[in-house]
């Protein structure tokens, strides 16, 4: 009788779900024999696959195991991967991460109306990484002032002054991610020479 997909990957994995169980737990195959009187070989081969699980097997090793039957038959729940999406504001910038984690880098997306266009430049630890999605994002980076349209790139040391916002031509959508000092987005291969700042800014 056909049974359906997602059934027999669950089974599939009960076998290594046991063994993970009973090596956490420091038990021999013979001390699991002994346990619950089931021969060693048939342990085997559930524990491989080549053996299917059935209630009459299962119940007897998750009480030798100490463990709730769910832990063993259950599929795993998969955890929505959306990211909840709650913009907040800096000044005129709409703000919304995208990073899950507490650490960095942590990835951003920018939304910098066309009033943001006066720079006013400042420095701190760290490297950001910029990708224009919309509009045009003006860059000032040391003593460079570079225009980026949709699809570019730029990376950068914040340490050098830098600021970046609107052309004062409309309003721009960026994705920016920041990370500590020393890491690094790359999108090509790692420049062999330290130079300048303008060279940190990269077409693609």
């Amino acid at each position: 009788m056909p049974t359906h997909p997602a059934f027999d990957a669950t089974l599939g994995q009960i076998g290594g779900r046991l063994r993970r169980l009973r090596e956490k737990k420091n038990l021999s195959l013979a001390d699991l024999t002994r346990a619950t009187g089931i021969s060693k070989s048939t342990l085997s081969r559930l524990e491989s696959g080549q053996r299917k699980p059935s209630l009459e097997l299962l119940l007897p090793i998750t009480a030798a195991l100490a463990v709730p039957l769910d832990d063993i038959v259950a599929a795993p729940r998969i955890v929505d991967p959306r990211m909840p999406q709650e913009a907040h504001r800096s000044g005129g910038r709409v703000i919304v991460p995208l990073s899950r984690t507490q650490g960095e880098p942590k990835a951003y997306k920018l939304t910098i109306p066309t009033a943001e266009s006066d720079p006013l430049t400042r420095t701190h630890p760290g490297y950001e990484w910029l990708y224009v999605l919309s509009g045009r994002l003006r860059l000032v980076l040391g003593d460079h002032d570079v225009t980026l349209g949709p699809g570019e790139v730029a990376e950068f040391d914040t340490r050098h002054p830098h600021w970046f916002g609107s052309t004062g031509e409309g309003t721009v959508e960026v994705l920016s991610i920041f990370g500590g000092q020393g890491e690094r987005v790359h999108i090509r291969a790692k420049p062999t020479r330290w130079t300048s700042p303008s060279e940190c800014v990269q077409r693609s």
